[in-house]
């Protein structure tokens, strides 16, 4: 399979996005592991919070770095399907876990356009 190049602007875009949701993830992790155990309690997830919050910063470093940003953005992309369920379920917003989900999906396509490819 042949290789493709993505342009330096797609690469800079990728990287800041990546960043960005890698910043997310992080923050969401921390709360879950440190801040805020009591979110997960009321989900019904509080046995759970310590696994789901170092899952959750395991994918977005995979994420983050273009070598295994192809594995990140797989788990991520589960991540947040469950996430979407999750809100779903208990009839919250699903607004947020969507747009964050699309984003995944886009650095995941800038980062391996060959995914693009038939």
């Amino acid at each position: 399979m042949a290789t493709t190049e993505i342009s330096k602007t797609a690469k800079i875009a990728s990287w800041i996005i990546a960043g960005l949701l890698t910043g997310l993830f992080a923050f969401s992790a921390t709360g879950k592991l440190f801040l805020h155990p009591e979110q997960m309690a009321q989900m019904h997830l509080a046995d759970w919070r310590v696994i789901i919050g170092i899952g959750e910063i395991t994918s977005a470093l995979l994420f983050l770095f273009p070598r295994t940003n192809i594995y990140g953005t797989l788990l991520l992309s589960s991540y947040m399907g469950g996430a979407i369920i999750l809100h779903m379920t208990t009839g919250i917003s699903i607004g947020l876990p969507s747009v964050v989900l699309i984003l995944v999906w886009v650095v995941g396509f800038l980062r391996n356009p060959e995914l693009l490819k038939k």
